[in-house]
């Protein structure tokens, strides 16, 4: 079967913008862009078909350098001059030129970074303070559905959105339980571990990670099985991309309705939504497994007056028909209101379009445009709560929210269910049992030239006071915080355990941040496999800190 994945056909996209960088061509590659000539004639010496690799490597006096950079950059406050960018762009097709690019950047001293998606908070896929080299997944992008086995091989280039196609041109009642935000790069996102609207029935992408084609940093190519059960523990969740490259991973499918029922309704402060949403928070992680309820707060002014308001969006997809969710909230949820005229069936991949912000009308085709789904520029951050917000907590924050200019949204997605049946150390990620709701918040540079205008720079400072008045009601020692919203705020100071718990612990609390650092001393003991928050190889015996 993987066979067939690597030898099907794969996107050619990125070509288009693309020229050949032939032998004729290299001697000026070599004058113009000093620094990278060293790596450039390495992959020369060492490639098999240097004629055809050329045309996939460019460097930045190729004309196609920067808009091949900038089309994966999702978060476009990375989109500035100033923004370290790569000495040379390796764009694949296949893995012998991925072991050719590994060699020859431990060879000549540069870093790599790996990008399929490009969504990673903080732009770790795609800069880097030293000369890097970057390798990006956008042409390997192949995904084989095998509905026989209810599982998929799919290459870490693939989105979420072309995954979620490829499944339903094959069955409409089997899906993966993925995010939602179709451009989310597959390789990365399971590395972190990955939610979506079905952790509650079916726990994270990586839980239902069933193997992997990985390459380590000696350019082999290990599965599941080659590899051991400790690496692939440390990829599902501890962030792959320090121990080495995810070239493809083996996914089990899960069995969905042929129609799910969602529902979108807005509540405000003058329809009591303070209440609800204290209730909420009992009840949503409690609420059966095929039940999911995901809530976004905003202010808003009250028609035209100067008078501000909470509204709280309660967005809610349920595994089954309208009736058996209408019966189920009447009897545990009833404060919330949901009626009929507000309750649509749908495919599960329609659910998906609809959490995202568009009408359940809109062509499934769009899961599959990268550049149809629009990018933004934003700060965002991660907390989870262990312990209902009182009423007086929840004013407390209504207030605070109140105080933004409107670029400010909290998102709310509750846990429980399937969650907590999975101990913290099962796989790297360990926000698990007794997490109630796990919130996004975020400041968004919508009409601002960059992040560090007086209007951005005010923005930011709204976002580290909510994060302070945050502190009393979120979870503590240590205050979590979820690894694929990465937030270099945290520090990024790795000389030693003390110094990088700091940020370590955060994401996969004391024992994970442990093992994976002993994992990564045993299969990268070098550390050329990293980033400001990668894990750590310490010089210290590893018995220093067990």
């Amino acid at each position: 079967m993987m066979a067939s994945l690597l030898n099907s056909s794969v996107f050619l996209v990125i070509l288009t913008l693309c020229f050949s960088v032939s032998r004729a061509t290299l001697s000026s590659i070599l004058e113009v862009t000093p620094g990278s000539e060293d790596f450039i004639s390495c992959i020369e010496s060492n490639s098999n078909n240097f004629t055809s690799d050329s045309q996939l490597i460019f460097t930045p006096v190729n004309a196609s350098f920067l808009p091949i950079w900038q089309v994966a950059v999702q978060n476009t406050r990375f989109l500035k001059p100033s923004t370290r960018k790569p000495s040379v762009i390796v764009t694949p097709m296949n893995e012998t030129l991925i072991q050719t690019a590994l060699y020859c950047a431990k060879k000549h001293g540069y870093e790599i970074r790996i990008r399929s998606g490009g969504h990673d908070f903080e732009a770790l896929s795609y800069t880097a303070d030293v000369p890097f080299v970057m390798i990006d997944f956008t042409n390997m992008r192949s995904i084989d559905v095998d509905v026989a086995n209810s599982t998929v091989w799919v290459q870490a280039g693939a989105t979420l959105g072309e995954l979620y196609y490829a499944i339903l041109k094959k069955t409409d009642t089997l899906y993966f339980p993925g995010g939602i935000c179709p451009t989310v790069g597959v390789g990365g996102y399971i590395g972190g571990g990955g939610y979506g609207n079905l952790l509650r029935k079916y726990g994270l992408a990586a839980d239902n990670a069933l193997d992997v084609r990985f390459m380590d940093v000696n350019g082999k190519i290990l599965n599941r099985k080659m590899m051991g059960e400790n690496l692939f523990w440390a990829i599902r969740g501890g962030g792959a991309s320090s121990f080495g490259i995810v070239l493809a991973w083996k996914l089990r499918l899960v069995p969905v309705p042929e129609k799910v029922t969602v529902f979108l309704l807005n509540k405000t402060l003058e329809e009591g939504v303070t209440k609800i949403f204290y209730k909420y928070q009992y009840v949503a992680p409690t609420f059966d497994r095929n039940l999911h309820i995901r809530t976004q707060v905003f202010s808003e002014y009250i028609g035209n007056s100067a008078k501000k308001t909470i509204r709280i969006l309660f967005e809610g997809i349920y595994q089954g028909p309208s009736d058996a969710l209408l019966l189920y909230l009447d009897e545990h949820f009833p404060e919330l209101g949901v009626t009929k005229e507000i309750c649509e069936e749908m495919t599960s991949v329609r659910s998906t379009l609809v959490f995202w912000g568009l009408p359940s009308s809109t062509p499934i085709e769009i899961l599959t445009n990268r550049s149809a789904i629009t990018k933004l520029k934003f700060k965002g951050k991660s907390d989870y709560v262990r312990t209902p917000i009182p009423i007086k907590g929840l004013r407390k924050i209504w207030s605070q929210v109140m105080e933004n200019d409107g670029s400010g949204l909290l998102m709310i997605n509750p846990f429980g269910g399937r969650m907590n049946d999975y101990s913290e150390t099962a796989i790297p990620y360990p926000h698990r049992v007794g997490v109630l709701l796990q919130v996004f918040k975020s400041v968004y540079f919508d009409g601002q030239t960059s992040d560090t205008t007086p209007t951005s720079l005010s923005r930011l400072a709204w976002l580290q006071s909510l994060e302070e008045l945050l502190t009393p009601y979120v979870s503590k020692h240590p205050r979590e915080a979820y690894f694929n919203y990465n937030d270099l705020e945290f520090g990024v100071g790795n000389a030693n355990y003390e110094e990088a718990s700091v940020w370590g612990e955060r994401y996969w609390k004391r024992d994970n941040f442990k093992k994976l650092i002993r994992i990564k001393a045993k299969v990268d003991p070098h550390n050329f496999f990293r980033h400001p928050q990668s894990i750590p190889v310490f010089s210290s015996p590893l018995s220093s800190f067990n």
